[in-house]
């Protein structure tokens, strides 16, 4: 008999007694000095019945509001975007669906081809030379980034602008402390990195500069001058970017970026409560042999035939752990699949014109709000994503628009206390123009 969970009887309990060769569950924990253990009733409800306990969690669930009923605004690095019914399909078959790490190539063929895919298509949409298996998430990816940089460059000060998402901000804080890593942040002006503070602060001990493109606020960087800035004295560039705006932006590898790193979520990935999703790390041949995690690398066999195999690890597992350059121990190889197939089923064509949409229909809802008397907080181009200005907090702005059945957009003040009242609106090909002008409607009435 199959069971959606393992069941216990009391005959159950008494064989695993038996085998760890006690009598009872008192015994079991009479290690424990009897002054200090609970003997008291837990204050928990009495358990319920099968039945009872599906209706009770329904009720629960039916307190939450999915993307499915209300239209969504709210993006800030996850969104809703369309995902090709093949993706599904494909992630939910069994030999990817329960692999593991591809360790014996001979068994491995069809996941490690999957990820050669996946790196080859990231390749295409950075400009870079060559791409990781993947990572985590966006954030981690950055945060590897800087730590190559600073391994390579070997120098200690790393410089980010503060139109990086905070999230990843915190993630790469957390693992400069560890290596004793020095981060500065560079103030925004406009919507977009502090060209002038970051002269300032760039110097003989930077080992790289991190931005995002388009950035935390949707705003689109200036690469060019970046660049210039941070190769003046040989500091790596680390471009964060959302893949699906490479579809239609030039590439940082255009720029002279020397990593990209970024979330694949966009492509084939829900939203699903924020995770898990699927960083991807593209860079450059010289520093090849110093990429996070691993690398899928086409061979021939004895017979001449194309075959896949893992290829550059550099973590200490694999190496010897003084010269491992990361302790990264895996990739998401299903949410990259799922990814992969997302952008093989749209097609160079199809991502272009899904990219074209994002930014044709923000533009349209940006235009809606100022007809509605909303006030645009920066006037930089974007993509999906901009910044308005609210007259109330927008915690009370987004408890309005969600009773009348509309999911706002994201709270600045979170993170940047200077932008209360300020709201992140994301609009992506999904949002209907019918759906965009009611909101902007109930904005202007707000």
């Amino acid at each position: 008999m199959n069971h959606r969970y393992l069941p216990m009887t009391a005959a159950d309990e008494q064989a695993m007694l038996e085998t760890i060769g006690v009598q009872s569950i008192e015994e079991l924990f009479s290690d424990i000095p009897a002054s200090i253990r609970f003997k008291g009733k837990l204050n928990v409800k009495e358990a319920l019945k099968e039945p009872e306990l599906l209706h009770y969690f329904d009720k629960l669930a039916q307190k939450n509001v999915s993307l499915k009923q209300y239209p969504s605004f709210l993006g800030a690095g996850v969104y809703q975007h369309y995902i090709p019914s093949i993706v599904d399909h494909v992630i939910s078959r069994s030999e990817f669906y329960t692999a593991y790490t591809p360790y014996q190539p001979e068994i491995s063929q069809g996941e490690l081809q999957a990820i050669f895919e996946f790196q080859t298509m990231i390749c295409e949409l950075t400009g870079m030379d060559l791409a990781n298996s993947s990572m985590y998430d966006g954030p981690t990816a950055l945060a590897e980034a800087a730590m190559l940089s600073a391994g390579h460059t070997k120098k200690k000060t790393i410089l980010v602008s503060k139109t990086v998402h905070p999230e990843a901000r915190a993630v790469l804080q957390t693992n400069a402390t560890g290596q004793r890593l020095n981060v500065i942040e560079i103030e925004a002006k406009n919507g977009v990195t502090d060209l002038e503070q970051l002269k300032e602060a760039y110097g003989d001990d930077t080992a790289c500069v991190v931005v995002q493109h388009p950035n935390f606020f949707g705003a689109l960087e200036p690469l060019a001058e970046l660049e210039a800035i941070t190769h003046q004295q040989k500091a790596l560039l680390v471009v964060s970017s959302n893949p699906l705006s490479l579809g239609i932006l030039a590439p940082p590898g255009q720029f002279g970026a020397d990593i990209v790193v970024g979330d694949a979520q966009p492509f084939g990935i829900a939203p699903q409560f924020g995770g898990p999703h699927c960083g991807f790390f593209a860079t450059t041949k010289q520093l090849m042999r110093k990429v996070p995690g691993r690398l899928v690398g086409q061979t021939q066999d004895e017979h001449g035939q194309r075959g896949f195999v893992l290829t550059l690890q550099a973590r200490e597992q694999h190496i010897r752990r003084e010269k491992a350059t990361s302790n990264i121990c895996s990739n998401q190889a299903l949410n990259a699949l799922a990814a992969s197939v997302a952008m093989a089923a749209l097609g160079k064509k199809g991502v272009r014109e899904m990219a074209y949409q994002n930014v044709q229909k923000a533009a349209y809802a940006r235009a809606q709000l100022k007809k509605h008397g909303v006030k645009l907080a920066f006037a930089q181009p974007s993509f999906n994503e901009f910044v308005i200005e609210v007259n109330t907090p927008v915690k009370e702005v987004n408890e309005k628009l969600f009773e009348k059945g509309i999911i706002g957009g994201y709270d600045l003040a979170q993170n940047y206390p200077e932008l209360a009242g300020h709201m992140l609106v994301a609009v992506t090909e999904v949002r209907t123009k019918a759906e965009i002008e009611a909101f902007a409607q109930e904005m202007g009435a707000l």
